[in-house]
């Protein structure tokens, strides 16, 4: 495919938009060759007349989201002059929550990074999560939402920002069988306990990797396939003997592992909050 420009407006961050885009271009084989403009923060006319000099000279598919109408209205006729194609991407789902909730959305730019309290409890959770990295502060676990255990490599520390971003406080430990975990572990009562787990096949090439990148040696026990197997093994014994849910990570993405998390968390508070 020759090259694709896909221009995206946004009178906010941007955010939105982008994961927007990204969704949608995973649909698709082939777009390698796609060129990304990124506009955000367009709250003026004179900002988009700059933009608009950009969308011509590289012609294609813009995807906006600007809720000032006179902006847009400005936007949609430049593009059909250019006979290009402008999509309003959140106006489907807008019309449809003004039609059930009878009222008229706010048309406020940024509206859903306001710095309210869900802001303050995100950047807690974050700053806690950072805290608790790698086994660190484990007299705070209690305090946790979410404790993520597992071998070294299996994606403990991303899996535990992403799910911080969205709120959760989570610590996580590594599971080494030379070296117990601590016994506050095995006590907690508030957090959800979840083992990580993945082949060992595919732990010896992550961690091969990871070696190589570091210009380390990739022959050591650590990356041995034999004594990967008995540490996984290790590890899901440990799962099992405490009755934590595990999930196997092989073949998952962050995301895919964080969105499997907060949906057990979300089983079990439901499950308390039905028998409290």
């Amino acid at each position: 495919m020759d090259r694709f420009h896909l221009h995206l407006l946004s009178d906010s961050t941007g955010e939105t938009l982008e994961n927007i885009a990204k969704a949608a271009l995973a649909q698709y084989d082939g777009v390698e060759n796609v060129v990304k403009h990124f506009w955000p923060m367009v709250r003026s006319e004179s900002h988009l007349d700059r933009i608009m000099i950009d969308v011509a000279a590289n012609p294609g598919l813009v995807l906006f989201t600007l809720v000032n109408r006179d902006t847009r209205r400005k936007l949609e006729n430049r593009c059909r002059a250019l006979g290009l194609p402008a999509v309003a991407a959140l106006d489907a789902v807008s019309d449809a929550l003004s039609t059930m909730l009878g009222q008229e959305a706010k048309a406020r730019p940024g509206r859903q990074h306001a710095m309210d309290a869900a802001y303050f409890a995100r950047v807690d959770a974050i700053q806690f999560t950072i805290a608790h990295d790698d086994g660190i502060n484990a007299q705070n676990w209690e305090e946790a939402d979410i404790v993520l255990a597992g071998v070294s490599r299996t994606s403990k520390t991303p899996t535990s920002i992403y799910l911080a971003n969205r709120g959760y406080k989570t610590a996580n430990i590594p599971i080494v069988p030379e070296s117990p975990p601590p016994p506050i572990l095995f006590t907690l009562k508030h957090p959800m306990v979840i083992g990580l787990v993945t082949s060992a096949e595919r732990l010896v090439q992550v961690r091969r990797n990871r070696l190589l990148s570091l210009n380390q040696s990739p022959d050591t026990d650590y990356v041995d396939e034999e004594k990967v197997k008995l540490e996984v093994a290790h590890a899901r014994r440990m799962f099992a003997d405490n009755g934590w849910p595990v999930l196997d990570v092989t073949r998952r993405s962050i995301e895919e592992t964080a969105a499997a998390i907060i949906n057990l968390f979300n089983e079990r508070e439901l499950q308390r909050a039905e028998s409290s």
